[in-house]
């Protein structure tokens, strides 16, 4: 064929939230791109509507948010993706984390599209959690998400062995649909190891939305506990609200958090390089990842980990390599190993280097592009054989 009428593929990412499009896809979209597909977002769009344009990818808005839409808004959200993709007719699909997944790939199969990845990014509240609303939901959805993603011409990527177990043996989904790519990768160029800043204090900080299952309560509880040892360490908090989440804090309960002044809450920033170079330690109290962002650039940076002892963080906070695992929703046990290494120049040193070489052999950015790119050959070249 000549090369005048080769066509090119069409490739649509369905993300829920443009931010997370913009901070956890867009390597991978650019990749994709300069690879030759023709690349669309379907996301909520509220701030990087024109940046996204700008990149070159087709951008379409959804009527959607990740929670409080209501049944009629959840079918609103789901006619618009098959609209979309009865109007595009993709050759390929990418689904991003539980709800993009769920609803993507029941439009998907309502459209006839043939290839999909469903990219799982943990399972989150309705997985972990154990109140009501979390046991309501959490059974239906799991025989839902098997009767979606278990089917031909569908590639799982989860981004921890945990994960992978969980989907085998609680949902039963087939072992060779699955693929696990750890994350989405750091950029190890731009997050570079610097000197650690000058101290007492030493920081200990975390970068996360303000969200109970990320840990905070146990965060400010650790800094309470610090703060009546008298240790000279301040913990602070990096990262927006989000109401969206069930378990979002509000700005009073923040206040009240941080009302003592042993936990500092700084809000959102665009600069999280700048934080790891004024920073001593990371610290993230999760009660389950799939595998976290913050602590990949803070490792790339050559900081040290005290993170909890559960899916995702164990796969980049490695215990007694480059991190202190801790027990999930214990703000003592917290406290604790934040005041070792705090106490601990040399251990912080040793970790911090370990942590880097982590990165560059295992989750530096061009290693996760390339494995999700051969998915993506993979399904195309048999959307209905994987």
């Amino acid at each position: 064929m000549p090369p005048e009428l080769v066509q090119t593929e069409t490739l649509i990412f369905v993300v829920t939230e443009d931010w997370y499009f913009w901070s956890h896809r867009l390597a991978l979209a650019r990749a994709a791109r300069d690879a030759g597909y023709r690349v669309l977002v379907a996301t909520r769009v509220r701030e990087h509507g024109d940046l996204m344009a700008a990149e070159g990818f087709a951008v379409i808005p959804l009527p959607w948010r990740r929670s409080g839409d209501g049944i009629f808004g959840h079918f609103r959200a789901i006619a618009s993706l098959v609209r979309l993709y009865r109007r595009e007719k993709p050759d390929l699909v990418h689904h991003v984390a539980l709800k993009g997944v769920v609803f993507g790939a029941l439009a998907a199969r309502i459209a006839g599209v043939k290839a999909q990845i469903n990219a799982l990014t943990g399972l989150g509240y309705v997985f972990i959690g154990s109140d009501f609303r979390a046991r309501l939901i959490g059974r239906p959805l799991r025989l839902v998400l098997r009767w979606l993603i278990d089917r031909p011409g569908s590639v799982v990527i989860v981004q921890n062995g945990d994960d992978r177990r969980a989907l085998v043996d609680r949902i039963g989904v087939a072992e060779g649909r699955l693929a696990l790519i750890p994350g989405s990768g750091v950029d190890a160029t731009l997050y570079r190891p610097s000197p650690e800043p000058p101290g007492p204090p030493i920081v200990a900080a975390m970068v996360s939305r303000a969200l109970r299952d990320k840990g905070v309560i146990e965060f400010a509880e650790a800094g309470r506990i610090l703060a009546s040892r008298g240790c000279a360490v301040s913990l602070t908090l990096i990262g927006p609200l989000d109401p969206d989440n069930p378990t979002g804090l509000s700005a009073t309960e923040i206040d009240e958090l941080t009302s003592s002044g042993s936990l500092v809450w700084q809000g959102p920033t665009d600069d999280i390089a700048h934080v790891w170079a004024t920073a001593h330690i990371a610290v993230l109290p999760s009660y389950r990842e799939g595998l976290p962002k913050s602590l990949l650039e803070a490792a790339s940076c050559g900081r040290p980990i005290v993170a909890t002892d559960v899916p995702g963080c164990r796969e980049i906070a490695q215990s007694g390599v480059n991190a202190i695992l801790v027990p999930a929703r214990d703000g003592a046990a917290l406290a604790d190993a934040i005041e070792a290494l705090a106490t601990d120049p040399a251990r912080r040193a040793a970790y911090g280097a370990a942590g880097r070489k982590l990165i560059d052999e295992v989750f530096a950015e061009p290693r996760i592009i390339q494995a999700t790119l051969g998915l993506y050959r993979q399904l195309l070249k048999h959307p209905l054989r994987a």
